[in-house]
């Protein structure tokens, strides 16, 4: 394993962690940590239930708690770790963060802008483009998604509780 997958399955433990005390609040499990010089300086995760905002993804609270955290919107040497494949809006926020490389664990082949529907990421029609790096834990990552929904079925639809 290179120094790179290793660091890359570190930082996506994070995300993962941030993931598991989404699903433990209710959310969809998706979790998401920013990566700049070796160290995490954003953290998020899902948190559309109790925010009751569509807005509240992962990705988007990282990216904020990022830019907050260096002072700068411009995140051009951070890397996104996140546990799911960014949608479309997710997607056009790293691009206007700036964000290097982005890394996600499990494909979302119904709303994933980062290979499966588009890849905004690395759109030529856009001012930025970010390296994409799929599948990292992608097991791991599909697993705590695929329980969180068993759950969600088998209370009828209920927000599911571990």
């Amino acid at each position: 394993m290179s120094d790179q997958s290793a660091s890359d399955e570190r930082f996506m433990e994070a995300a993962l962690a941030e993931a598991s005390a989404a699903a433990t609040e209710g959310e969809v499990p998706v979790g998401a940590v920013v990566e700049w010089s070796g160290r995490i300086i954003g953290r998020g995760r899902n948190r559309v239930e109790s925010a009751q905002d569509p807005t509240a993804h992962a990705e988007i609270l990282a990216i904020g708690a990022a830019a907050q955290t260096v002072k700068t919107w411009r995140l051009d040497e951070a890397t996104l770790y996140v546990t799911l494949e960014p949608c479309h809006m997710c997607a056009g926020a790293i691009v206007l963060a700036r964000i290097a490389r982005v890394v996600y664990g499990a494909r979302d082949p119904k709303a994933g802008a980062c290979g499966s529907l588009a890849m905004v990421p690395q759109d030529l029609r856009l001012n930025h483009r970010a390296e994409v790096i799929p599948g990292v834990l992608a097991t791991e990552c599909g697993a705590i998604l695929e329980e969180f929904f068993r759950r969600r079925r088998s209370r009828g639809g209920q927000v599911a509780q571990p």
